[in-house]
């Protein structure tokens, strides 16, 4: 009996198969679209061919070597004026700045001046460089006109 069994079947893999091809079944519902077929969020088709629009500028900066000029200017001159004890603030700052080299590899102490010095004179480098940025795109683009 065994003989005859092992005769008429045959094992889905190793010689033909008995299985027909798997047939292709759309889904529908009531609920949605019909037919349902997978979808990759990333690549939907949207109005404009399937490119993401935005309407922020690329050139969001919009950086300026005359902003950056006269800034650095208009810092120096305010800061190199001898108000702090007969010292400017920018002689302050190169003096310490010379100090912490003299002994290089080691680097400057929590308690050292230089610290001081330096937070204090680049903070005012970077107001002066954004209220200057404010301003100068700020008239040049017709911002300040009414």
């Amino acid at each position: 009996m065994a003989a005859t069994m092992a005769s008429t079947t045959t094992i889905a893999g190793l010689a033909t198969s008995s299985l027909s091809p798997a047939k292709r079944t759309t889904l529908s519902s009531g609920f949605i679209r019909s037919p349902v077929t997978n979808r990759n969020p990333l690549k939907q088709n949207l109005t404009s061919g399937g490119r993401v629009t935005c309407s922020f500028q690329r050139d969001w900066l919009r950086k300026d070597l005359n902003v950056i000029g006269f800034g650095l200017i208009g810092w120096l001159a305010p800061s190199s004026i001898p108000l702090i004890n007969g010292n400017s603030l920018t002689g302050l700052f190169f003096n310490s700045i010379g100090e912490e080299l003299a002994h290089f590899p080691t680097p400057p102490a929590i308690a050292s001046s230089f610290w001081l010095w330096l937070i204090t004179w680049h903070l005012g480098l970077f107001i002066t460089l954004t209220f200057g940025q404010i301003g100068f795109k700020g008239r040049t683009e017709s911002y300040f006109d009414k």
